[in-house]
């Protein structure tokens, strides 16, 4: 009993076991952490590898919806009509194969929704693209797919559209109604007010202010222009004005007008009228066909009546038929001369009588009229009696063109003056007053005048070899009476699309007085039917609804060879 008692209550001393345990589970712990912290690491390497090798084939894929889309550009560019097919095409960027495919879809006239031509009325081709980026090294694809349109916009549907910096400043109040676009720089200035209710867009800067080279001083008036919001917003920004030479025009301005004020800070886009070469001037729109068809853009060949060096001819069929004999016995167009004091010397123009030229039985089938003068001397072209023209018409001209009196104020008929400059003589223009005393405007008192018509025309560059002030928008239609207390009312669109190349003198305030200028957009040509005949059209390629359509790992449905 004894020996068992001291072994049941002797104590063991030796841990040594326990310390080698313990070690051991803390060692095994650590190891376990070490193995996590390892394959987080290379999950993460694994994560960040397949998010790089995604956004290689991401950019990839966009790379290949540019493509696409050029050929687009670049079909209508070359050709300006739609392709017949796009065939699918491929590209190699970096490694990568990509597969892009062009849809045509249903064209269609409808209204635009995007960008500042939203709410215009357009002939509309649209596209779907689809693009597949294929990385078959690290088994990733992404599809991207956008959908992007060929809007051909009339170009009347703009209030004010100018291929050049367009300038605006006029002495009394303006109101102007509609869209004003500029593919230069835009300059707005006031002495009193200037108001612009809708969209103001230029493809290059907008400023406050005149444009270099005018030899004008700067208005103090205000210049407000309607935001998103319904509202009218000034210019003014404290003692100074917000335009582009604003470091904050962007945020500013984005703020100010709700989007409704963009230039090249913006990313507004050129708006071209497609030509047969990009490059040319759109002045070979009115100038002759020239032989052998040198000129397709030429509104030569859209006319069927047509008056070249004094001689009138008719189309019928494929014929061209001299007329003058019975339109001159007639009084329908007679060769007439008076003064044009802007120019400073006498002009021969086509007289056309537009009553006696509607019963002649030779108006144009489809409303187009041509005219070149070419020979000696400043020609032009003039219409009058013209308060009712009957039909639909446009009258394109190599020359000036000059309207006496009311134009299309009766039973109004869609209208275009397209010409190298376009001058308005009030219906109280006399020829012999004009031309006996051409030095005192005090003699050419006007009379109030209306015009119902959309007008393409030019004029001189402000600057240019030192010559000032152009005159702006103001002076776009020329006026050569004392218009004081008078009116001239005005409803169409205002188009420059070139420098005049015939009537090139400079604008002065010595040899009129300007009228009150009742002016305004139709808001009949918000309906493309009522467009005049041959209007043109203004491009723009528009890329929207864009959206990732797919992003897979499946090796077997790639290839890094195109």
């Amino acid at each position: 009993m004894i020996w068992e008692d001291s072994m049941l209550f002797h104590p063991l001393r030796n841990q040594d076991g326990i310390a080698m345990i313990i070690a051991l589970m803390i060692m095994l712990m650590l190891t376990i952490i070490g193995l996590g912290i390892v394959k987080s690491a290379n999950d993460e390497v694994s994560i960040a590898g397949n998010e790089l090798n995604e956004a290689r084939a991401f950019y990839t894929a966009e790379a290949g919806l540019e493509k696409a889309s050029s050929v687009i550009q670049a079909h209508f560019d070359a050709t300006h009509v739609p392709p017949s097919s796009f065939p699918s095409g491929t590209l190699l960027f970096n490694g990568i194969g990509c597969g892009y495919s062009i849809v045509a879809e249903s064209s269609a006239t409808r209204t635009i929704t995007k960008t500042s031509l939203a709410g215009l009325k357009a002939l509309i081709r649209p596209y779907h693209i689809e693009s597949t980026a294929c990385d078959s090294g690290h088994s990733t694809a992404v599809t991207l797919e956008q959908h992007f349109e060929v809007d051909f916009v009339p170009i009347f549907q703009f209030s004010v559209f100018y291929e050049n910096d367009l300038e605006i400043a006029p002495g009394p109040s303006m109101l102007l109604l509609g869209r004003v676009h500029s593919n230069g720089d835009l300059y707005l200035q006031s002495n009193i007010s200037l108001q612009i209710n809708s969209y103001l867009t230029a493809y290059g800067d907008i400023y406050h202010g005149r444009k270099p080279g005018s030899g004008q001083p700067t208005g103090t008036g205000d210049v407000q222009i309607m935001g998103t919001d319904g509202l009218y917003h000034s210019m003014k920004d404290g003692s100074d004005w917000l335009d582009a030479s604003d470091a904050h025009w962007f945020d500013s301005g984005s703020a100010r007008w709700g989007g409704r004020v963009q230039d090249e800070a913006f990313g507004q886009e050129r708006l071209n009228i497609p030509l047969q070469n990009s490059t040319d001037s759109a002045h070979k729109l009115i100038e002759r066909a020239s032989a052998g068809g040198g000129n397709a853009d030429s509104y030569e060949n859209k006319s069927t009546f047509k008056v070249i060096d004094g001689v009138a001819y008719s189309l019928t069929g494929t014929v061209w038929t001299n007329v003058t004999a019975a339109l001159t016995a007639s009084g329908a167009i007679v060769q007439t001369t008076f003064h044009d004091k802007r120019e400073g010397v006498d002009v021969t123009v086509s007289d056309i009588d537009m009553t006696k030229f509607n019963a002649s039985g030779y108006a144009p089938s489809n409303g187009i009229v041509y005219i070149s003068d070419q020979r000696s001397g400043l020609r032009g072209a003039r219409i009058y009696n013209a308060a009712s023209i009957g039909r639909p018409l446009t009258i394109a001209s190599e020359n000036p063109v000059y309207t006496k009196g009311n134009v299309n104020t009766t039973t109004k008929q869609p209208m275009a003056i397209i010409a190298d400059a376009l001058t308005i003589l009030s219906g109280s223009w006399d020829d012999a007053a004009a031309k006996a005393a051409s030095s005192d405007k005090t003699v050419r008192v006007a009379a109030n005048t209306a015009a119902n018509f959309c007008f393409i025309s030019g004029n001189t560059e402000t600057g240019a070899g030192g010559a000032g002030y152009n005159g702006g928008l103001e002076n776009l239609p020329r006026f050569l009476e004392d218009w004081t207390g008078k009116t001239f009312t005005y409803r169409g669109s205002m188009v420059n699309l070139w420098y005049s190349q015939e009537a090139t003198g400079i604008w002065s305030g010595s040899y009129y007085t300007p009228p009150t200028r009742d002016w305004a957009y139709d808001t009949a040509l918000d309906d493309i039917a009522n467009m005049p005949p041959g209007t043109p059209m203004v491009r723009a390629f528009i890329r929207f609804a864009w959206k990732q359509k797919d992003v897979g790992f499946k090796p077997s449905e790639f290839s890094s060879t195109p």
